[in-house]
């Protein structure tokens, strides 16, 4: 009698921790993926999630390529397939046909085209901008001519460069001009689609002058081919020179937006304190050469530094100031405004999680 009970006991006991498992297992099923260290609040994607980002992969881009080597975007479940670009037109025909998740690019009217047809595409944080004095993108004349094109009217009649037209790269270039009273009409503008080559034109002398970024100002000045000329503070104060931008699958997915945000913001941080601040600078430098097109670590010394806000905000008077370039210039199918183009929301979410930069 007593070995029944026994059994009966043992079978109870079994039947009850059977029970107490399965009503305690959809619990585990349920529990947030907690954030990293350097975002605890972050609720976390509970798969890996694969974002293809469009970029030229230079220093412009740190904040997606030092979250890389740091392992910020894998932090929050998200692995960044980095596909390779020479132009930002192509970029932006990606994104508004889907192929793309990110752009990391600049204004052009084929982006304003796109987001005015109501595909879902933003324009959403800041990848670029010139700090006073020390301008990554700016107009550089040949050395040879540096003693002949001294003041803005000078430029009057000469081949200049940009990568691109009716984009960010002409509005730059005629503000320059507008400087001295001219337009785009009064000199002999060339389309040369990547950096590199505008080097090359400018050393075997069939160009006069280009827009040109940071390296290229740099390894130009280096080979005794350009003059860095004036600073952009003097022609372009308030401009937005590089956009991150949103594709569809981002902006129907807020959830993945606001993480790919927080981890771009932190990054952006880690960049500001290396190249502002000296801190860890080398460590950061090192990592921009693993993951840029740019692999000498001497060239970041003499760089002019890319203005990258620590806050991820954009200059909202530069995209002002472009859309009104687009529609005297009869670019745009159709009207659009600056709020149709910008979405903050996903920046907000990064600085309410990550606070203000100090």
């Amino acid at each position: 009698m007593v070995k029944r009970w026994g059994g009966l006991v043992a079978i109870l006991l079994v039947i009850t921790l059977l029970i107490t498992a399965c009503s305690q297992a959809p619990a585990t099923l349920v529990t947030p993926f907690t954030g990293p260290a350097w975002a605890p609040a972050l609720r976390v994607l509970p798969q890996e999630t694969v974002i293809k980002v469009g970029m030229k992969q230079v220093v412009s881009d740190a904040g997606i390529l030092i979250g890389m080597a740091k392992g910020y975007y894998q932090d929050v479940g998200i692995k960044i397939e980095a596909v390779q670009f020479n132009s930002g037109q192509e970029m932006i025909n990606q994104l508004a046909a889907g192929q793309l998740d990110v752009a990391a690019t600049v204004t052009a009217s084929g982006l304003l085209n796109a987001i005015s047809r109501d595909i879902p595409v933003k324009i959403v944080a800041d990848k670029g901008i010139n700090m006073p004095g020390q301008g990554y993108y700016r107009l550089v004349i040949r050395k040879d001519l540096a003693n002949s094109i001294i003041d803005f009217t000078d430029l009057r009649g000469k081949k200049i460069a940009v990568v691109g037209t009716a984009s960010l790269d002409e509005i730059c270039l005629a503000r320059v001009l507008a400087k001295g009273g001219l337009t785009t009409k009064d000199i002999d503008m060339q389309v040369i689609r990547a950096f590199p080559d505008m080097l090359v034109s400018l050393g075997n002398k069939s160009i006069d002058a280009a827009m040109v970024i940071e390296p290229f100002v740099t390894q130009g000045i280096a080979k005794g081919i350009v003059d860095p000329w004036k600073d952009p503070s003097e022609y372009d104060p308030y401009a937005q020179i590089a956009l991150l931008v949103y594709g569809t699958s981002m902006t129907t997915r807020p959830e993945v937006a606001n993480l790919f945000m927080t981890a771009y913001v932190k990054s952006m941080r880690d960049y500001n304190d290396a190249f502002f601040k000296n801190k860890n600078k080398a460590e950061v430098i090192e990592m921009l050469c693993k993951y840029s097109v740019i692999k000498e670590p001497a060239l970041y010394e003499k760089m002019y530094p890319t203005g990258l806000n620590p806050d991820g905000y954009l200059r909202m008077n530069g995209i002002a100031a472009d859309l009104a370039w687009y529609k005297e210039n009869n670019l745009l199918k159709s009207e659009i405004k600056l709020e149709d183009v910008v979405d903050n929301r996903y920046v907000d979410f990064a600085v309410k999680t990550l606070g203000k930069y100090q």
